[in-house]
């Protein structure tokens, strides 16, 4: 027999089909239908309403330290995209998209423009199919044979690279919106950074750890790992070191404008796993063995872990496929001791063999195995209140309030609109 809140039993007991269809006895607010990771329909409205209009961080910049460096990705679902540093040092990035034929420019992850391709010249970016080329601040430099081909009616000065807006910014990251008439990013993260900034702004950050990985789950599910710590039941890692040490459950969730919500600092005893060691090195403002993190909607983590910085940005492919991109990131004027020190102390957690990321790969893709079309998967719960504390689902919670405002249509009931 289980209590009620109103001091009633409950007889507990297994549910026949009707009652397992049947909508959990919550608000709207506090559990999500499982259509909202399955249903491509509504995959492509998130991108449109979503991923097209809000800012996004790309990748950082020191990996494109010098002017003439690039980065390319994808945003937004299959937008390619290339990051450019100029001669003047700004950083833009544009559609990586020839508008001549539709080719892709730039077919490098990374480099340099000064290095010139077969077909192009140094300091530009040409386009393999006709040679068509660009200078770093996206103007056409070069149509072969222009005047025999257009007689004026196409011309350099038309065809001009799409510039998409972008600006530097929390420990150098470069976000970019598609939006032309987007606010500033700064409205945008509506101060969830701010009891990180003195550790991400005070000093340079540089990138020492990439990796990629194309995972068969929806990117929401990737995300929500970070937005709730009730699974730490999961991580033996975390229940040893952070669990069940003094002050655990009184770390605090705050949740902000957009979607956006942090986790209060607490402090990890690493010595409590066999084998860890205590972590020397941190970043500045941050107590040794600190442990801050911020997560930004829909798709990006900052988690800072005494010694290292991680950042997650999921990338949606399809709805049941996501592209996740992970940078540990430390301090750029570290010796070559302390690097090693900070590699080996991300890598122990969050690398490709490290003692947390495999179980929430295997997590979030056993839960888009369970819900395939037919499953019988029906609803999610995000339940839980502990008065904003480290196990409550306020995370969750917030997420989905700024998805339904997004969206126009409740996570609890994908089929019913925000006016109905």
């Amino acid at each position: 027999m289980e209590r009620t809140p109103a001091g009633e039993h409950k007889q507990r007991h297994t549910r026949n089909l009707a009652e397992w269809s049947r909508r959990p006895q919550l608000p709207d607010t506090h559990y999500v239908d499982t259509r909202v990771y399955t249903d491509p329909i509504i995959f492509r409205e998130e991108i449109e309403k979503i991923f097209n209009r809000v800012w996004l961080p790309v990748c950082h910049e020191s990996e494109l330290p010098n002017p003439y460096d690039y980065r390319t990705a994808s945003v937004a679902g299959f937008k390619p995209i290339v990051v450019v540093r100029g001669p003047d040092n700004k950083i833009r990035t544009f559609l990586n998209i020839c508008p001549h034929r539709g080719n892709i420019i730039v077919r490098s992850p990374a480099g340099t423009l000064t290095k010139a391709e077969p077909s192009g010249n140094p300091k530009h970016m040409t386009c393999m199919f006709h040679g068509w080329q660009w200078d770093a601040f996206g103007r056409c430099a070069e149509i072969p044979r222009e005047e025999q081909g257009y007689q004026g009616r196409v011309c350099k000065a038309d065809v001009g690279l799409r510039e998409i807006r972008t600006e530097v910014a929390h420990g150098g990251f470069v976000w970019v919106n598609l939006d032309d008439n987007c606010e500033p990013l700064a409205d945008y993260i509506a101060g969830a950074f701010d009891f990180m900034s003195q550790e991400l702004d005070t000093e340079p950050l540089e990138i020492f750890h990439y990796q990629k990985s194309v995972i068969r789950t929806n990117y929401k599910l990737w995300h929500e790992t970070s937005r709730e710590f009730y699974h730490d039941y999961m991580h033996y890692h975390n229940r040893a070191t952070g669990m069940l040490q003094k002050g655990y459950f009184d770390r605090k969730y705050t949740v902000f404008p957009n979607g956006h919500a942090a986790t209060g600092l607490t402090t990890i005893v690493y010595e409590a796993y066999e084998g860890n060691k205590d972590r020397v090195l941190t970043f500045p403002g941050m107590p040794k063995n600190g442990w801050k993190q911020v997560n930004i909607f829909p798709a990006c983590t900052y988690s800072l872990r005494a010694s290292c910085l991680r950042v997650s940005i999921m990338t949606p492919i399809s709805e049941r496929e996501t592209l996740i991109e992970i940078r540990g990131l430390g301090l750029k004027r570290d010796t070559p001791q302390e690097r090693e020190e900070r590699i080996i102390d991300h890598d122990t957690i969050w690398g490709p063999f490290g003692r947390n990321l495999h179980e929430d790969l295997l997590a979030v893709q056993n839960q888009s195995i369970a819900m395939r079309e037919g499953s019988g998967s029906k609803y999610l719960i995000m339940a839980r209140e502990e008065n904003s504390t480290i196990h409550d689902e306020i995370g969750l919670r917030s997420y989905f309030a700024e998805w339904t405002r997004r969206m126009g249509r409740m996570a609890s009931d994908p089929t019913r609109l925000l006016e109905d």
